[in-house]
């Protein structure tokens, strides 16, 4: 006979195996069973305190759920916010409009049609305080109105059990096996310099394709508005990151102009092994390979902070090494005798190189200097500048206002005795939709939620609570639905699934202190519900839904006008917001035309023909604020009337987009670049000793930029 030998795994694979449980499904079973104490923990509570509504206090706890606790004390803080302001403004309209429910509901349509507005307008946890001012008037005000007698305490009956709700959600997420915005936001920050080292070498060796380069940049940017989003968060969860809050925007705007300068050098490399300027790179590729190389030790590493404070120790040296690295260069491509235009593009691409390591070394300073509470580099003034499109928001907030109509209307005519529920649920429906980039698909997903929610609640409602007795057994029975929840909550792609689930799930299931069995009445609110959500998900497509070429070209127009605000804007703060407002323009547009790639290629040039003219435009503007007081410098110069008028012509240019409008802004590049190299400077002509050698080098670049022929502008009528 032959013995077999089963080997088990060691030690250490079972500790590995569990982590990677633990960050992946395991995240999911501790969020479900988050949900399930959160949920039992209110629930009893309301019972216990015998609230009116218990069902009030489980809909404010599962809006709250969030699987970081940040999240959750953010989201809860300004729950809090909009639900005052929305009682403060239901009870004035209550007042006024008790006897009178066409006014009262048209002006709560108004109303609900401004919050909404500003719910799209914000789009983070703000926008929820939005969103919460306009439906928790709603949710206050339509039964309140029924009973005006009465509706200053269910009013303030309503704000206690919404502060309940949150209460627990908020305990139990910061007690039971917190998952911190905090230890997110690190993370982040430890892993998202190493996937850029490796992006930024590849580039710099001339190994990166074009498609990962686009990938890349639509991923960065979605990133830092993510990180800029996280980052408030972790104020309301974290003493230690609000004392470096000042820090980590500073060290999110670094990383944005970082990005930019390396797509502007990257570009421009790929334009001259396009053009096969074989002299130029053949001098230049030894001061490129340094820096490479450099990068490529960092490539997947995480940057703490004691490895921050390494590299940009590094960065000091390759930098003291760098300009002399260049000058030898400058002198081999000098003594080649090159044409004009190649000696511009050695110095474009040289300042390029050497401001792209100065922009590493600043950003790995400040992230060196997190590990201090205290630091100088805290005192950061310049903010990030969301864009939104004020269109897109005033038409969410019309579609909501015009639900909140259409479904009062329904309910006054025909006396419905679910009609109250009909016209509440359009409000939530269109509130909770309008921030999305697809309503029709959210509004759908809440939709078969739902009625998911309807089978299951006429089951237990009919079939299960009657057989039991006791709150144990009624969390056993409540918990399948609660944990089935949780699950769809915790899949982005599946959250509509679980919110519409359960929140109409605790609205027209969840018995109260005082049971009743009515089939009726039961029947009738889901089907109010489900009509009412119908109706909603025809507006989302119907009316002007965002998904479409109508707002991807207000996007791409506002995306083009960044370049007008660097031209005529004040400089102060102008290079933060300009960073910030491409790629928060882009985030979006970039998700609203997630079915069309096509719409997507051409988003990302634009923003590539934008960032390379408005980075260029800003440093000439600090170039010029800087000069010296000097008779070659002042504004008469014939120098700087020619770059005036350069941006006259780049403003027409990118308002209207057209060839005639790319020719004419090139002719006054090109006039520029001849005014400024004719005029007689004083200095070396050195980038690092020369402003117009620098001048000259942004000019230049500006050029090349209008000439890609990749740019949407070579390709417009």
């Amino acid at each position: 006979m032959s013995s077999l030998s089963v080997r088990l795994p060691d030690a250490a694979a079972l500790r590995q195996a569990f982590s990677a449980w633990a960050h992946s499904d395991g995240v999911t079973w501790v969020f479900i069973a988050k949900t399930l104490i959160t949920a039992f923990t209110a629930l009893w509570l309301a019972y216990r305190l015998e609230l009116p509504q218990p069902n009030t206090v489980l809909v404010s706890a599962v809006i709250v759920l969030q699987p970081q606790s940040g999240q959750v004390l953010a989201k809860s803080f300004y729950r809090i916010l909009g639900t005052l302001a929305g009682l403060t403004v239901m009870v004035t309209f209550i007042a006024l409009f008790a006897q009178e429910r066409v006014l009262f509901l048209l002006c709560v349509s108004i109303w609900v049609g401004l919050c909404t507005a500003g719910a799209a307008r914000y789009r983070d946890f703000r926008a929820y305080a939005c969103l919460l001012a306009g439906y928790t008037a709603v949710m206050i005000g339509i039964p309140a109105s029924l009973h005006p007698e009465g509706a200053f305490m269910q009013a303030l009956w309503r704000v206690i059990e919404i502060s309940l709700g949150i209460l627990c959600t908020g305990v139990i997420s910061a007690v039971v096996l917190p998952q911190t915005s905090s230890a997110a936001l690190r993370n982040a920050l430890d892993r998202r310099f190493g996937d850029f080292a490796g992006l930024a070498a590849a580039g710099l060796e001339g190994t990166l394709d074009n498609n990962r380069f686009e990938q890349s940049a639509a991923r960065l940017a979605a990133e830092a508005v993510g990180l800029e989003n996280l980052r408030n968060v972790t104020a309301f969860e974290d003493p230690h990151m609000r004392l470096r809050s000042g820090r980590l925007a500073r060290l999110n705007s670094e990383f944005m102009q970082m990005n930019t300068r390396f797509h502007a050098l990257q570009r421009l490399l790929d334009r001259l092994r396009e053009r096969r300027a074989e002299a130029v790179l053949e001098v230049l590729m030894p001061c490129l390979i340094e820096v490479g190389e450099l990068l490529t030790g960092w490539h997947g590493r995480p940057l703490r902070d004691a490895d921050a404070a390494r590299l940009a120790g590094q960065l000091e040296r390759c930098r003291q090494q760098l300009m002399p690295n260049i000058r030898e260069a400058r002198a081999k491509l000098a003594h080649a005798c090159p044409r004009e235009a190649d000696q511009l593009d050695f110095e474009t691409a040289a300042e390029l190189l050497f401001r792209f390591t100065g922009d590493i070394h600043d950003y790995a300073l400040t992230h060196a200097s997190l590990a201090a509470h205290k630091h100088a580099r805290e005192h950061w003034k310049e903010r990030f500048t969301p864009k939104a499109n004020a269109l897109a928001a005033s038409v969410a907030g019309f579609r909501c206002a015009l639900l909140v109509l259409i479904g009062g209307i329904v309910w006054i005519e025909t006396s419905w005795i679910s009609g109250a529920t009909f016209a509440l649920t359009s409000v939530l429906i269109a509130a909770l939709s309008s921030a999305s980039p697809n309503p029709k698909r959210l509004s759908l997903q809440l939709t078969l939620g739902t009625l998911l929610g309807a089978s299951l609640g006429f089951i237990l409602t009919f079939r299960v609570l009657p057989l039991l007795d006791g709150f144990p057994l009624l969390c056993c029975a409540l918990a399948p639905v609660f944990a089935l929840g949780a699950f769809f909550i915790s899949r982005p792609q599946w959250s509509g699934y679980g919110v519409g689930l359960l929140v109409w799930f605790c609205i027209a299931s969840l018995p109260a202190n005082l049971t009743r069995y009515d089939a009726y009445v039961f029947i009738n609110e889901y089907l109010a519900m489900l009509l009412s959500m119908g109706m909603a998900v025809i507006a989302a497509m119907v009316i002007l839904p965002p998904n479409r070429p109508w707002l991807w070209k207000r996007l791409e127009a506002e995306l083009r006008m960044r370049v007008v605000h660097t031209i005529s804007d004040p400089l102060k703060g102008l290079s933060s917001g300009f960073e910030s407002g491409t790629r928060d323009l882009l985030n979006q547009a970039y998700g609203l035309s997630s079915s069309r790639p096509d719409v997507q290629r051409r988003l990302l040039r634009w923003m590539f023909q934008v960032q390379e003219v408005g980075l260029s435009i800003i440093e000439l503007r600090r170039e010029q604020e800087a000069l010296p007081q000097e008779p070659c410098y002042a504004e008469s110069m014939p120098w700087r009337r020619a770059i005036r008028a350069m941006g006259r012509a780049l403003i027409r240019l990118f308002i209207y987009p057209s060839e005639s409008n790319r020719q004419r802004a090139l002719a006054a590049v090109e006039h520029a670049i001849h005014s400024t190299r004719n005029t007689h400077e004083p200095r070396p002509p050195h980038f690092d000793t020369s402003p117009l050698r620098r001048v000259c080098s942004y000019l230049h670049f500006i050029r090349t930029s209008l000439l890609d022929p990749r740019s949407p502008l070579s390709g417009t009528p």
